[in-house]
């Protein structure tokens, strides 16, 4: 059993249960089962080189910082995925019950098999107040809330009481009834005698009062019972001599001397209750799951490869190249590795997966349902907080997957990420910890490409969120095409204890590279693209035309070909980036070129005009401290968007082929011959094309049918 602690400032309970455990002192031999050592225990909580108030990375036994607020069921759920023998017991706090995460996340039975499966145990505490007012679970007649539950398929258990020892009691009992519960629906799937209808699992609803075992009240005014207990009851225990009475009445109650011997440590009765090694809770293998990670069956990528005669020569879906990769790593892990996507699969052209499996669903099926089993391992639920927690708790625990989402609504989810990457880096700190399948992302239907949706669907958001993480953790890719794509998934399927986020569109897109090609500039993150421009090395060029991201590079790669074409003198180097994280300094992160290989690419004083994916700002926060900053002009995303063609979208957005053509003229080194007139031939472009998206409802046809000339040749 893994024990999973939703509500915010439940650290010392799950600290001290570690220590008497004795996992604690294992892990961290300075904090010993002595005197000394439980000094060390108490001075370090919650103070200045210590450990949080929250259950955290730091604290053996956990998978999940607790004070996140609404994503305890969902790392549950993830945790036992393809976990059969493991438990998750999740407390669910009264306040976190108010969350929408935790709201939308009581369905998880709703997709759990319990042949392959583990199982989740929630607990609802509903202790009647969060930190200045009530809950509303704990206000609620207990009737609609039991109804409640029960509605999401589950059987509940109550326990009610402040007397002790009874509530220890019917708690264990409950523990002893839920337990039982649990194993005998294993038992029946996992013996022939399940029907394959969704177990009813249990569920335990614990009341208590808020603040319980606490002083009743303080200076006249009650404590217990109260929303005071949930903040510190005692405030002035230094300077106010009948405060330090009361914490003293109040510390020994527990009785202390029963608990602890002269030396200060577990006295045997303390100790015998404990199990031995990894059953302990605080030493369960699964909260360290690096421990218990077995490394991907991963097929060669290069099998999955398009055929590129000569760059930009035809189109093709690249997300589809990745979805046959993601088939038959499903049918060669069939324990350790699953797709979660909000009901999207085939929408983001990853459906060959249903090649290998179909959908797991747990409630009743339809005839006309098409690929939706108990046995299917897709998971798909319209929820980014589910479909990201579940992958959350599977990584975790030591498997491997995708999060795979339309960009704009990854937003949705993105304190989740943030809050991963934050468990990430904190674990990089921290020894005994063991690196864990890095957390995968695939954003799709992008801002560029939202053909029949509209503002709401236009928003890459979540790349400035990872870009500020530390540098132990965040990446992000952006492949131009299929090749690339899969070159850079085979890297974050092998990877450990990374953010990977990756970000390519799924509508049919030029494709520019052979295999051999992409793999190489994958691995350099950025590379000169000398087919696309007219620089042939021999002298700095006169405009450096930088790109990262699928739509801006062909339009990057389409105004390279302009100029060549009306200013064949005019020298241009294109440089395309996949690895974003590259533009940054060595010292800023482990994947930022030197100074040297920066020079190769930029210079050090000709202009860049950089056509970036997502907002403009994050280019120039990553190239912050380059030789001469400020000569990087970035188009991006910029807030302007509706339901339109996609070309209208990078012209809305001033990112288009015509603005980036009139952005290298007015920033070049010199002005060449026939600048004037080329710039006047782009506004008409622009004009003409302004007319016809209106009229005719779509792009020019030369715009919608362009493709890079035979010329290109891959030099």
């Amino acid at each position: 059993m893994v024990y999973l602690a939703g509500p915010g400032h439940g650290g010392p309970a799950l600290v001290a249960a570690g220590y008497l455990e004795g996992t604690y002192s294992e892990v961290y031999p300075r904090v010993g089962q002595d005197e000394r050592g439980l000094r060390q225990l108490f001075r370090q909580f919650s103070a200045p080189g210590g450990i949080p108030s929250h259950v955290s990375v730091t604290t053996p036994g956990s998978i999940h910082e607790g004070g996140e607020l609404g994503y305890v069921l969902v790392h549950a759920f993830g945790a036992v995925m393809d976990n059969p023998d493991l438990i998750a017991l999740a407390v669910v706090g009264d306040g976190e019950a108010e969350t929408a995460p935790l709201e939308g996340s009581w369905k998880g039975i709703s997709f759990l098999n319990p042949e392959r499966d583990g199982a989740v145990l929630p607990i609802l505490h509903l202790n009647g107040a969060k930190i200045s007012g009530p809950t509303v679970l704990a206000r609620k007649d207990p009737g609609e809330v039991r109804a409640l539950l029960t509605g999401h398929g589950y059987e509940v258990i109550e326990v009610e009481g402040d007397d002790l020892p009874g509530m220890h009691h019917r708690f264990a009992a409950a523990l002893a009834h839920a337990w039982g519960k649990i194993r005998a629906i294993q038992a029946a799937a996992r013996g022939g005698e399940w029907d394959g209808s969704r177990p009813r699992w249990p569920l335990i609803i614990l009341r208590t009062p808020k603040g319980w075992t606490g002083p009743e009240s303080v200076d006249g005014v009650r404590v217990t019972g109260t929303w005071r207990s949930h903040q510190v009851p005692l405030s002035g225990v230094k300077g106010n001599e009948e405060h330090l009475r009361v914490l003293e009445t109040w510390l020994r109650s527990y009785r202390p001397e029963e608990l602890f011997d002269d030396d200060g440590a577990p006295t045997a009765i303390v100790r015998s209750a404990n199990p031995d090694g990894a059953l302990r809770m605080s030493a369960n293998l699964h909260a360290n799951g690096g421990l218990l990670t077995r490394d991907l069956d991963v097929p060669d990528f290069r099998d999955y490869a398009i055929a590129v005669s000569h760059p930009g020569a035809g189109r093709a879906e690249s997300t589809r190249k990745l979805g046959e990769l993601m088939r038959d790593l499903y049918r060669d892990n069939p324990d350790r590795f699953r797709l979660f996507c909000p009901d999207e699969t085939n929408s983001n052209r990853l459906g060959a997966v249903f090649e290998a499996s179909d959908r797991g669903f747990a409630e009743r099926t339809d005839p006309d349902d098409v690929g939706i089993s108990r046995n299917g391992r897709v998971m798909e639920v319209l929820s980014e907080h589910n479909c990201h927690g579940w992958l959350e708790g599977y990584t975790l625990t030591g498997r491997h997957g995708w999060f795979a989402t339309y960009e704009a609504f990854a937003m949705v989810s993105a304190s989740q990420t943030v809050q991963h990457a934050k468990w990430l880096e904190e674990a990089e700190k921290i020894p005994w910890r063991a690196k864990v399948p890095s957390l995968n992302i695939l954003l799709t239907s992008t801002a560029w490409r939202n053909d029949h949706n509209g503002f709401s669907h236009q928003g890459p958001g979540l790349i400035q969120n990872v870009i500020t993480q530390r540098g132990t953790v965040g990446r992000v890719y952006f492949p131009p095409d299929a090749n690339c794509l899969l070159s850079v998934a085979d890297h974050c399927l092998r990877s450990r204890s990374y953010l990977n986020l990756v970000v390519i569109d799924k509508q049919p897109q030029l494709q520019w590279l052979p295999i051999e090609q992409a793999i190489d500039h994958c691995a350099r993150g950025a590379g000169v693209w000398s087919w696309a421009g007219t620089d042939d090395g021999s002298a700095d060029p006169d405009i450096v035309l930088a790109c990262a991201g699928d739509v801006v590079t062909m339009e990057t790669v389409a105004a390279a070909a302009i100029l060549r074409e009306h200013l064949p003198h005019f020298r241009t180097r294109v440089v395309n980036v996949v690895d974003l994280m590259t533009l940054t300094r060595r010292k800023d992160h482990p994947h930022g070129m030197d100074e040297t290989r920066f020079k190769e690419l930029f210079t050090d004083h000709v202009d860049v005009v950089f056509a970036f994916h997502g907002y403009p700002g994050a280019v120039h926060q990553l190239v912050h401290g380059r030789p001469d900053a400020d000569r990087f002009r970035v188009r991006g995303f910029i807030e302007e968007g509706t339901t339109t063609t996609p070309f209208d979208m990078v012209v809305r957005n001033r990112a288009s082929r015509y603005h980036l053509v009139m952005d290298a003229l007015n920033n070049a080194r010199r002005t060449p011959p026939g600048a004037s007139d080329l710039k006047a031939w782009c506004q008409q472009r622009l004009a003409e094309h302004e007319t016809y998206v209106i009229e005719h409802l779509e792009d020019m046809p030369d715009i919608r049918e362009w493709v890079l000339g035979d010329w290109a040749d891959q030099g």
